[in-house]
């Protein structure tokens, strides 16, 4: 019987790849957007979101990740509501997911919290620079910077289990190390980090990208936990999320304060993140990280391009 799961769920997860793509072209049909009822965008937001968590929190990038470029993209929506809504997006699927990746070992605290902290302090910067600037400008940004994502998600040969020999000093008075259950293999795989020093700057710079951009830089967590410091794969998408938690909170509240949470956008867009979360957060544990990342890959660079375009008024 468990031959079939992982063959099952990557097809039910293709087939989401899909469905997640036909509320975004709404915006662009032939119907004006004064002309449909007004609860089509809230649900169309609800089934969109629900359908991004599911994807997001096995690739450990965060909701906002695709919501922003996605919904900033294909819905008509100012960009400013579109990031403020992000931000409680990446957050809700965090926290949604957090309960079950902590039971199950895929996350630890002892990893994000230090990390959390610096970029939290430096994301709540970065908001207050996104919302200085015009919607054109970030427009553009978020498109050359999602491409980018799209870049490194490609070059980089993440290792599902590094071998870090050796602790730096750091990370050993912290005491950051641990061990999970891999479900594909059922081994107890023993794991521990370096280079802690150099992970604290770069998510300096990853919280000022996260509140700018309101795209929570689960994106960039990933890859510095896994190739930076040499956490499991699934350890580094785990306890993304628990870094997303904090640091898009701390960016949220420049924005709640600023007036760019618009609740017909973000009531909606939260609910539906945090029951595809929980569903996603399942998934971690069948299906293989590689998996998940050509689906996210495909959204993003359709999403990016897509961005890129708006921003510059080519495609609008």
């Amino acid at each position: 019987m468990t031959a079939w799961r992982p063959t099952l769920a990557l097809k039910f997860l293709w087939l989401l790849l899909l469905l997640l793509a036909m509320p975004a072209f709404a915006g662009d049909s032939v119907v004006p957007s004064s002309a449909l009822p007004w609860w089509f965008w809230p649900l169309a937001l609800f089934v969109t979101c629900f359908l991004i968590g599911i994807v997001a929190v096995p690739a450990g990038i965060g909701g906002g990740t695709l919501f922003v470029p996605i919904i900033g993209g294909f819905f008509p929506f100012h960009l400013d509501f579109v990031r403020g809504a992000g931000l409680l997006v990446a957050l809700a699927s965090a926290l949604a997911a957090g309960p079950v990746l902590l039971r199950g070992g895929l996350s630890s605290l002892r990893l994000a919290l230090p990390l959390a902290l610096v970029a939290s302090m430096s994301s709540i910067a970065g908001a207050m620079l996104g919302l200085a600037l015009p919607a054109s400008v970030i427009q553009t940004a978020l498109g050359l910077i999602v491409l980018g994502i799209v870049t490194l998600m490609l070059v980089s040969k993440k290792s599902e289990f590094p071998q870090v020999a050796q602790p730096d000093r750091l990370s050993s008075a912290l005491g950051i190390h641990g061990v999970f259950i891999d479900g594909a293999s059922g081994r107890a795989i023993d794991w521990q980090v370096h280079r802690t020093p150099l992970g604290l700057v770069l998510f300096l710079a990853i919280g000022v990208m996260a509140g700018m951009f309101g795209i929570g830089a689960g994106w960039a967590n990933v890859p510095a936990l896994n190739l930076l410091m040499g956490a499991p794969l699934k350890v580094s998408a785990g306890t993304s999320g628990l870094v997303l938690s904090l640091v898009d909170s701390s960016a949220a509240w420049v924005y709640l304060n600023r007036g760019a949470v618009l609740p017909m956008i973000a009531v909606p867009s939260v609910v539906g993140m945090m029951l595809g979360a929980r569903i996603g957060a399942r998934l971690l544990h069948i299906l293989k990280g590689s998996v998940i990342r050509k689906m996210v890959i495909t959204l993003l660079l359709f999403a990016g391009i897509r961005a890129l375009l708006k921003g510059l008024g080519i495609w609008v």
